[in-house]
């Protein structure tokens, strides 16, 4: 009845996980889309890029540590 708990916890928290790869996941894809059609980027511009991806990344590498799967 105690560990009964845990479990629901840690699905409603993998659920949020998998919702914010995915959001950063689409603010890094459109990042990136705009840097590649500048002709001549900012310096903001590309730091703000290379912290999607690695935002994107730390939360992906999350994700599979804790072997989270995709339900659909």
């Amino acid at each position: 009845m105690l560990f009964r708990k845990k479990g629901w916890l840690r699905k409603e928290f993998d659920d949020q996980l998998l919702e914010k790869v995915n959001d950063l996941k689409n603010s890094w894809n459109s990042q990136r889309q705009l840097l590649e059609k500048s002709f001549d980027p900012s310096a903001e511009a590309i730091s703000q890029a290379k912290i999607a991806e690695a935002k994107y990344f730390f939360l992906f590498k999350e994700v599979r540590k804790r072997k989270i799967t995709i339900r659909k």
